[in-house]
Formats: C-alpha cells, sequence, structure tokens
C-alpha cells in the first residue's frame, strides 16, 4: 500500500459483506420455501389413453401406421400442458394403456379409474368407444374420441360423456364437397369399397353432394376379393384393372372414392379410363391434418414433432394432441385440476383451444364435435382449407361442415 493511503475500512467492507451474505441466505430460504410451498400446492391432472394394438394394412408403405401413432401426439401434448403448468403449480400425466382387439376395453378403464383418472382419449372402433362411454358414464369419466369417424356418434348414439376430436364423415365429405363446388366440378363418379364403413362414407358423399349441388352421375362398387396388396405383378394387375373398371361411365368432372379401408381408391390416380382427378380416400384428401401443412405456425409444430419421434406428424397424432391440449386450456383457466371443474369449463361457451389451424377449435353443444377447419391435401402440399370461401353460418363458418344444430338427432344424456 502506498504512504499516504488510507487503510480502506475492512469492517465496514466486512458488515456490508454479512449484511449481503444474510439478506442472500434469506432470500434463497423464502425462494426454497416458496419451491416446497409449490411442489406441496401442486396440481395432478392424469390423461387415460386406450389405444388399440391394431395394425391396418396399407396401399403404400409410406402408408404404415407407426406403433406410436397417435401416443406420439398425445406426449407432445402433454409437454406443451406441461410446459404451461409449470408456471400453474400443475402437473400433467399420460397413462397408456395398450388394448388387442379381441380384448375387452372396459377393463382397461376400469384400470384406469382405478388409478383416479375419469379423463380418457381413444382411438378404438366406434362399438368399443360407445361401450367405454357407458361404462364411464356412472363413474364420472369423460371420453375423447380422437379416431372414430362414424356419425352415429354424434347422432342417435351420441353421449353426454363422448366428446368427439375427430372429424366426422359428414364433416369430411362436406369440406370436400365445398372444395369442389367452389372449382365447378359438380358431376361426381361415385366409386366405394365393399366394407360397411366405405358404404357409410360413401353416405356421407352422397348427403354432401345433395347438400352442395353436385350431381352424382354414377356410382360403382369395388369387391374387396382379398388378397395381396404388395406382390411383383401387382402393377401390372391395376394398370390393367383400374382403367377397365372407370371406363364406359357418364360424362363426369371428378371420380369421388369411399375407400376408408385402403383396398382400391389409391391405385386410381392416373389409372382411370378417362382423364379426370380423384377425390375423396385418394388423390385430393380430406384430413383433420397433413405433414405438409406449414400456415399459421404449423411448421413450428411439424419441426418439433420430427425432432422429438423422427418421423412426420399424422392425422392421428394432431388428434389425440388436441384432445391433451384441451384439458390443458381448461385446466389453466380454471386454475383446477378436478376433471369435472375442467369439463364444465370445455363445455362452456368460452372454451377455445389453439390448434395451428387458423382458427380457434371449440365444441358444439349439440353434440360434442370439435368444430375445426379441414384441410384438403393431394399428399404433397395443402390444397385448400375448408370451409372454403362463399359459405356462411350464422354462427360460425365451421358449422357449415358436419351436422347443423337443426339437423341433429342427437338427445344428450
Amino acid at each position: 500500500m502506498l504512504r499516504g493511503m488510507k487503510r480502506p475500512k475492512t469492517e465496514t467492507r466486512n458488515g456490508v459483506g454479512r449484511r449481503a451474505l444474510l439478506l442472500a441466505a434469506s432470500a434463497a430460504g423464502m425462494v426454497g420455501s416458496l419451491a416446497q410451498s409449490a411442489r406441496a400446492d401442486q396440481q395432478s391432472i392424469s390423461i387415460g389413453y386406450i389405444r388399440s394394438m391394431e395394425r391396418h394394412p396399407t396401399i403404400s408403405l409410406l402408408d404404415r401406421e407407426a406403433r406410436n401413432d397417435g401416443l406420439a401426439g398425445a406426449q407432445m401434448g402433454l409437454d406443451d400442458n406441461n410446459t404451461t403448468g409449470r408456471f400453474m403449480g400443475q402437473e400433467f400425466v399420460l397413462v397408456d394403456k395398450r388394448v388387442r382387439g379381441d380384448a375387452d376395453p372396459v377393463a382397461a378403464l376400469t384400470d384406469l379409474t382405478g388409478q383416479g383418472i375419469s379423463l380418457v382419449l381413444t382411438d378404438l372402433p366406434a362399438p368399443a368407444v360407445l361401450k367405454l362411454a357407458d361404462a364411464g358414464a356412472a363413474k364420472g369419466v369423460t371420453i375423447f374420441n380422437i379416431a372414430a369417424p362414424d356419425d352415429s356418434l354424434r347422432g342417435a348414439d351420441c353421449r353426454g360423456n363422448l366428446i368427439h376430436v375427430a372429424p366426422s364423415r359428414d364433416m369430411l365429405a362436406d369440406a370436400l364437397a365445398q372444395y369442389l363446388a367452389w372449382k365447378r366440378w359438380n358431376r361426381w363418379l361415385l366409386m366405394y369399397g365393399s366394407h360397411p364403413s366405405d358404404t357409410l362414407l360413401a353416405d356421407a358423399y352422397r348427403r354432401a353432394a345433395k347438400r352442395f349441388g353436385a350431381r352424382i352421375v354414377q356410382e360403382r362398387e369395388y369387391k374387396d376379393r382379398g388378397g395381396s396388396r404388395e406382390t411383383d405383378s401387382g402393377l401390372v394387375q391395376t394398370q390393367q384393372q383400374m382403367p377397365v373398371f372407370t371406363q364406359n361411365a357418364p360424362e363426369y368432372d371428378v371420380l369421388v372414392a369411399a375407400d376408408e379401408n385402403e383396398v382400391f381408391a389409391g391405385y386410381l390416380p392416373y389409372r382411370t379410363w378417362d382423364p379426370r382427378p380423384v377425390a375423396g380416400s385418394a388423390g385430393l384428401r380430406p384430413t383433420s391434418w397433413d405433414p405438409s401443412t406449414e400456415s399459421w405456425g404449423a411448421t413450428q409444430m411439424q419441426d418439433r414433432f420430427l425432432r422429438t419421434f423422427h418421423r412426420t406428424m399424422t392425422p392421428l397424432d394432431m388428434q389425440a394432441w388436441t384432445a391433451v391440449r384441451m384439458v390443458g386450456e381448461a385446466a389453466s383457466r380454471t386454475h383446477s385440476a378436478d376433471p369435472k371443474a375442467i369439463m364444465a369449463y370445455m363445455k362452456g361457451p368460452k372454451f377455445e383451444v389453439a390448434a395451428y389451424k387458423g382458427e380457434a377449435l371449440s365444441l358444439r353443444d349439440w353434440d360434442w364435435q370439435v368444430r375445426q377447419p379441414i384441410l384438403l391435401s393431394d399428399g404433397r402440399n395443402v390444397v385448400s382449407v375448408s370451409p372454403q370461401p362463399g359459405f356462411l353460418h350464422q354462427t360460425t363458418d365451421l358449422d357449415t361442415l358436419g351436422v347443423d344444430r337443426p339437423e341433429t338427432t342427437c338427445k344428450l344424456r
């Protein structure tokens, strides 16, 4: 130290240091106490998922279902819920229950309710969905249908504890019909498969044609006679069969295919006798989600999903994600983990959830169907989104898709 310079008052400095340390320790103690209090007060919200172990055959290898189809979307929705939940003192948990095709789904539901879970997603077929809804009604369970498109579940077989996140066949058919009307492709050749679900989809297209001014010039049924879909001679057979199957048709603008079981529709594009576009179950498809969609922030969603699961996001993934996010949105708005409070808000007039589709999603109070835009994709790009311009409704244009309030046969109970 240089002469003439006064020695610093170390005791003062040390006093300040001690006070700072005491204050820091006190603050740390307060933070620790708050963290412990937050953990003690944290609300836990469990969501069940009863999912099918069955995998359906597809025409294209690119369309084969991933083992975690649906589950991956639910897990991503859970992560999004927990991101917000950390600030709200809420934690979301997903419980996965896999069910074989011949197993009783009610056993899986009983297992979930035994764990105190009363908010349950399912991607099972319509009969199993109805069985779950009826079994869960007395226990206060709400079932989120994320896969079954059957309009009967929204009509005569509707239930008060059954929420439909998956779009119905009528919604999908109306979305396509609106676009075809906008294009003035009003003459349809309707081709449908021989399975019961194909017949129901064909019914939806007949209804949509009548509703939006199209004319079905002819109908043809394609009989499923079995056989392998993946043989070396398959290309030769389909190249010969599809033109013959579509020849001698009356003049038409577009071929509309109803083939939910993927037996024949995928073979139609570029193989029809007349050079006509194909829509419906092949070609231009109506869907709740498509891996190519990038509008309204969807690119960010697609990138996150691809980084996490190393594959593209399917419609079932999106429907599972939406169902989980609906629970998260209602829980954050109500500041509650009580399933009754969550569902009361979700079924109320203020409920909305964003889903990267340009419009907020909400629930129709006459059948608990989620209102949503429908994408029209060619497998590479989103060609359009319905509702189309000019199709108006007094409440929301989204209600031009599917069964409207005056048309419903649903009597919620």
